[in-house]
């Protein structure tokens, strides 16, 4: 009863133009075709390990109300809402002090909202394992790190000890598989993520989190005092009907910083556990291509399509509208809410800029 769940769920998924926009982002679609939004499928992933009544979902204001339609299990007071994005820090320490006057010792783990898991099983025995080592460790801050399958530039990475990651099979002691970071490294490029795949000792940092209330409070006043200051104005008002008042007043106060620069790379506590369990952030349309059904060329088509002569190509209609595509290779095409994206699949990561364009 003391394990928490924080759901990171602010994001507007702007690399997932025209699907994602600012009135209904990433976190609320369907875009694999399971039949379930990304942040139903996560809180589906850990409700077998948090009891519905420790989820917090932590987003813009705008969406509260999608959240309660997606999770109705939750209660109006399990949103918190920011005024503001700034970034994963100050979004973490909002839910901590939230947290704080409920549980003084809760266990937490935190999420994105908009990730994709394919083994469910063997991600709850993951998340089990990590609480399991904070009970001995309560000090530790913990990340989940996937062994990595490709030579990925889109991932920050996580070194560990030379020798540390062959001792951690899956048939070992619980805690085997806790390894001790060394060092957090940035998106890569090319030759140094081959590098990094190759000598066998890194693994993808999935942005997933598990640490006490005490350890993570401890880590923000040593390395973060600065945005500690502004919540402890306000301690005696969370879980208060004054909570959400202090918040649109102060937040905006906190420095715009995530917890990887802010609390990870710093700390000398920090731990990850290996892991393999099918996992993708479907950060872009290239790992949703990645992961989407294909027909006999290569082709991931959604909607109502007649698709001719194309090879290797997204085309993602929304329901209710027709297209005929042909001829195209290796590009994207996708259409919703009278907003239209043609490019070369190659080019996505411009997507992000030529948006700005619009605006």
């Amino acid at each position: 009863m003391n394990n928490y769940c924080i759901i990171m769920a602010g994001g507007i998924g702007s690399r997932f133009w025209p699907l994602s926009k600012d009135n209904y982002p990433k976190q609320f679609l369907d875009i694999l075709g399971t039949g379930k939004s990304f942040i139903r499928s996560t809180y589906e992933r850990f409700s077998p390990v948090i009891p519905d009544e420790n989820f917090l979902v932590v987003t813009n204001k705008a969406y509260k109300q999608l959240v309660l339609e997606h999770l109705p299990m939750l209660k109006p007071d399990q949103v918190l809402c920011e005024p503001a994005r700034r970034n994963t820090a100050p979004c973490i320490a909002y839910a901590a002090y939230h947290i704080q006057s409920r549980c003084k010792e809760a266990n937490i783990v935190v999420t994105p909202a908009d990730h994709l898991v394919t083994n469910e099983v063997e991600f709850q025995r993951i998340i089990r394992l990590g609480f399991d080592f904070l009970a001995n460790n309560p000090q530790a801050l913990m990340t989940i790190g996937i062994k990595p399958s490709r030579p990925e530039t889109g991932y920050g990475y996580i070194q560990c000890g030379s020798d540390a990651l062959g001792h951690c099979e899956q048939s070992e002691a619980i805690h085997g598989n806790v390894v001790k970071v060394e060092m957090f490294k940035e998106k890569p490029d090319y030759e140094t993520a081959v590098k990094f795949v190759s000598e066998g000792n890194y693994l993808w940092n999935s942005g997933i989190f598990l640490w006490t209330l005490d350890g993570i409070m401890q880590a923000f006043k040593h390395y973060l005092p600065d945005m500690v200051e502004v919540f402890e104005k306000g301690k005696n008002q969370f879980g208060t009907p004054e909570e959400q008042g202090f918040i649109d007043a102060h937040f905006i106060e906190s420095p715009n910083i995530s917890i990887d620069y802010g609390v990870m790379e710093k700390s000398p506590d920090t731990f990850t556990i290996p892991a393999d369990f099918g996992w993708s952030d479907i950060g872009t349309w290239g790992s949703l291509f990645t992961h989407a059904k294909k027909d006999d060329a290569g082709n991931a088509l959604r909607g109502k399509v007649v698709s001719v002569d194309n090879r290797n190509t997204i085309i993602n209609i929304e329901e209710g509208t027709e297209a005929v595509v042909e001829g195209l290779e290796d590009y994207l095409v996708a259409y919703r809410d009278h907003s239209l994206l043609v490019c070369k699949l190659h080019d996505e990561q411009q997507i992000k800029v030529w948006i700005e364009g619009l605006k």
